[in-house]
């Protein structure tokens, strides 16, 4: 079982969701009791990680690889993909993350009532897409993981949302493909360009099939790759991760070769290359100005689907720009540091902006997340191990948090199905639970220091601080995020839960405090925050040895 854990994690959603859609019973508690039975096992299961994971092994662990699909093409060489899942210091948090935020966002979905055995399976599916997302090593693999994200996403928020949801979903849907087709692109590309060198030297018959291969071995094979001692129809082609990053396996005068001359309007491909990896994933995180679906989806879906939106998901461009943008291209993310590190700048101070001017109290968290999503940015920018653990750390922070404030927003909602923050006032009265888990997550979400949300934006902030080729204003600006989010949800806090209790509809309205389900929902987050707040070094211990071995690598 230890050696194909990985596969488990994906397996078991995605056979609970073939399971829901197979089950004879027409009771819409069995459908509930399938899929919170699967995540459950998938939560434990994920969590059981932690005993195997080694926290100084730099290396990809617990690596499953198998050849997948192999295919001659002539001339063209070789096409080899495998299915290849690991986990590292990078990746491994946001696995842990995704599996807590996953559960989470089920037992928020036990009020669902309309076309149960759909939803359930569709949100099965959607969890083992999003944690094969984190594990996949083969480039292949990632995207048809990151592409089956977007059907059962489009069809929860377009069936089970607001008013608008077809609108908001078909948003969601043309905005993530379209920077999926630019992912693709550089996709095939790095495909023409690189090599296995283990498998090219099974082609060419310098070890048998079943040899153990040796370092001088990959080296002798990038020798002969870089002499043109290969044929081009013995060349193995590879989308793996490991192979993709190191220079050695690019084919000469290939069009992404590092050493390569080619120019489209006026501009190094490679450098075309990274700037639509970038958009593709920058649409995901989501950065401005790419960020317009996130608000509609948000306000239109219901809130499991805003739970895992926001916790979940958008961690997936935040993960791409670590391990595929400025993996794959480092010399042009350390190139395009200071326009980077100056979207992620407007992005938080823009995003912060507008959740000032928001009345809806989802739109407001909304465009929170694209403010705190624009440090991730900050800190990947820089390209310092300051600045990715802080990113790393920062997503893993918001994640929780983001989480928390959705499940808040539907608590109310559910009461009285009206988001107006000024439509409420003294809440403090006939909720203080809901009150004080909600003084929790905003005074968290603003930073203040004793929650994880400071540790991100302070170590994103340091390592932009730090890296020369930086302008200090850009950081020195984005401080100001710090100070809009404690505006908007001090605010927010003031005119919802201060004074003589008030319902604009009808203030005779008596509304409940937090029920059982709900409250054990809010205080795990809720600790895990103030955990990983006084305790910084739970996370940093797991990404700082593999960030600093991941840069020394690029550089």
């Amino acid at each position: 079982m230890i050696d194909h854990i990985l596969s488990l994690l994906i397996a078991i959603p995605l056979f609970g969701a073939v399971a829901v859609s197979v089950w004879p019973s027409q009771r819409p508690g069995d459908f509930r009791l399938i899929a919170l039975s699967v995540l459950l096992l998938e939560l434990l299961t994920g969590l059981s990680l932690f005993l195997f994971f080694q926290n100084q092994n730099t290396g990809y662990q617990l690596s499953e690889t198998v050849d997948w699909i192999t295919l001659p093409i002539g001339s063209l060489g070789v096409v080899s993909i495998d299915y290849a899942l690991a986990v590292d210091g990078i990746s491994f948090p946001l696995v842990i993350l995704a599996v807590v935020v996953l559960f989470v966002g089920m037992i928020s979905s036990w009020s669902i009532s309309q076309k149960t055995r759909a939803y359930f399976a569709l949100y099965l599916v959607l969890s083992g897409s999003v944690i094969g997302c984190f594990l996949a090593q083969d480039f292949f693999l990632f995207y048809l993981f990151f592409e089956f994200m977007l059907l059962p996403m489009y069809f929860l928020i377009g069936l089970w949302g607001g008013p608008r949801r077809e609108y908001a979903a078909l948003k969601f849907f043309i905005y993530t493909f379209l920077g999926s087709l630019l992912i693709l692109i550089v996709m095939i590309g790095l495909y023409l360009s690189v090599i296995d060198p283990v498998e090219t030297a099974r082609a060419v018959g310098i070890i048998g099939p079943e040899d153990l291969v040796q370092t001088d071995v990959i080296l002798q094979i990038q020798q002969w790759l870089a002499d043109g001692r290969i044929a081009p129809e013995q060349l193995v082609h590879t989308f793996r991760f490991a192979y993709l990053t190191d220079a050695g396996n690019y084919i000469p005068g290939s069009i992404l070769s590092p050493e390569t001359e080619f120019i489209l309007f006026g501009i190094p491909v490679r450098l075309l290359a990274f700037w639509f990896l970038f958009v593709g994933f920058a649409v995901k995180l989501p950065v401005f100005p790419v960020h317009t679906w996130l608000p509609d989806a948000h306000v239109e879906a219901p809130t499991p689907i805003s739970v895992v939106l926001a916790g979940i998901l958008l961690k997936i461009g935040g993960y791409g720009f670590i391990r595929i943008v400025d993996g794959f291209f480092p010399a042009e993310a350390q190139y395009s540091m200071v326009p980077l590190a100056l979207l992620g700048m407007i992005s938080i101070v823009y995003g912060g902006f507008n959740a000032l001017g928001q009345t809806d109290l989802k739109k407001m968290i909304a465009f929170s997340s694209v403010s705190h999503m624009g440090f991730v940015l900050l800190g990947v920018a820089a390209f310092t191990a300051e600045g990715i653990n802080g990113a790393i750390y920062q997503m893993v922070s918001h994640g929780v948090l983001s989480s928390m404030l959705f499940l808040l927003a539907g608590v109310i909602y559910d009461r009285t199905h009206d988001r107006e923050i000024d439509n409420y006032r003294g809440l403090i009265g006939p909720m203080p639970r809901y009150t004080i888990l909600t003084g929790i997550a905003f005074f968290a979400s603003l930073g203040l220091p004793g929650f994880s949300g400071f540790v991100g934006e302070l170590f994103t902030l340091m390592g932009a601080f730090q890296a020369g080729p930086l302008p200090v204003w850009i950081p020195a600006l984005s401080t100001l995020g710090i100070v809009l989010a404690a505006a908007y949800f001090l605010w927010t806090y003031q005119r919802m839960f201060f004074g003589t209790f008030w319902y604009k509809t009808d203030s005779s309205i008596v509304l409940a405090d937090l029920t059982t389900r709900e409250t054990a929902l809010l205080v795990p987050l809720a600790i895990l925050s103030v955990l990983l707040g006084i305790l910084p070094g739970l996370l940093f211990d797991i990404t700082g040895p593999t960030v600093q071995a991941f840069l020394e690598r690029l550089q």
